[in-house]
């Protein structure tokens, strides 16, 4: 038995998750016979297999890296049998390295069934997808936007040095319906004061590239973006000091390269104007 309630969202330690289940976290489907428990990771930073969340459903990928997968091997069979064998589900989710977020208690809500998936070896073979719902009393939690981004940024480096060939044969063998997410972001509310003049001061240029804003807008403004050179999510004010208007295309930049250059070259051309 479980010794304490967990709740969906709550992010673990692998030592804490370990030590309330009494599984070793092998893999990404851990059995513990002292607590009668499996213990499903799915792992979104580093794995072969394709976990997805469809509406209330997640279809969990079953146990085994290479060539087709067996039903009745290991703990694809404890899962099968889940609904009569008496075995509790409870399902993890990793965004980032050493830490489980836990999902809630799952039972299995339908039929497993077979698709194609790459092996380890990158050749198509047969899973067992396991479609799996909370159990009353838990809820689906949203991901935070920033792990959601930093766990994009790290899968898109892992994708981006894969040979062309990998990243086409994997391309072609995704599922044609997209997992979905809610996401939970936190919206800053901008001083519309400080916004209207930001823009004023540029009068129509980008204070980045120095160039003429793209489009004019139909209220025949010149189309620029308001940045905040120190983003308020790491401490930045909402100040004129802190603010300037840019085209889409460093808007763009300075979100993606947030690079110490370009910052100076603004926070100096505030000082100037």
């Amino acid at each position: 038995m479980i010794n304490q309630k967990l709740h969906s969202g709550q992010e673990l330690s692998n030592l804490e998750v370990r030590e309330i289940f009494g599984c070793s976290l092998q893999g990404g489907m851990n059995r513990s016979l002292k607590t009668n428990t499996l213990v499903l990771i799915s792992n979104k930073v580093k794995s072969i297999y394709q976990d997805r969340l469809d509406g209330d459903t997640i279809y969990y990928t079953g146990m085994g890296q290479e060539g087709d997968q067996d039903l009745n091997y290991a703990q694809n069979k404890t899962l099968s049998e889940s609904n009569e064998n008496g075995v509790n589900i409870h399902l993890f989710e990793k965004f980032e390295e050493a830490k489980y977020t836990y999902f809630g208690e799952v039972v299995l809500a339908g039929k497993p069934f077979q698709e194609i998936q790459p092996d380890s070896n990158n050749l198509d073979r047969k899973v067992w997808m396991f479609p799996l719902r909370l159990k009353a009393g838990y809820e689906i939690q949203p991901i935070p936007e920033n792990k959601l981004k930093t766990l994009d940024q790290v899968r898109t480096k892992t994708i981006s040095s894969l040979p062309r060939e990998l990243i086409q044969s994997r391309a072609r063998l995704a599922s044609k319906k997209p997992g979905a997410r809610e996401v939970k972001s936190t919206q800053y509310q901008r001083n519309e004061y400080v916004v209207e003049e930001a823009k004023r001061r540029a009068d129509g240029i980008c204070q980045l590239c120095e160039k003429p804003a793209p489009f004019i807008k139909k209220n025949k403004e010149p189309y620029l973006e308001v940045h905040h050179i120190v983003w308020l999510a790491k401490g930045g004010e909402d100040t004129l000091e802190n603010t300037v208007a840019l085209c889409p295309n460093c808007h763009r930049r300075m979100h993606v390269l947030d690079s110490d250059e370009d910052k100076m070259k603004l926070f100096n051309k505030l000082k100037v104007e």
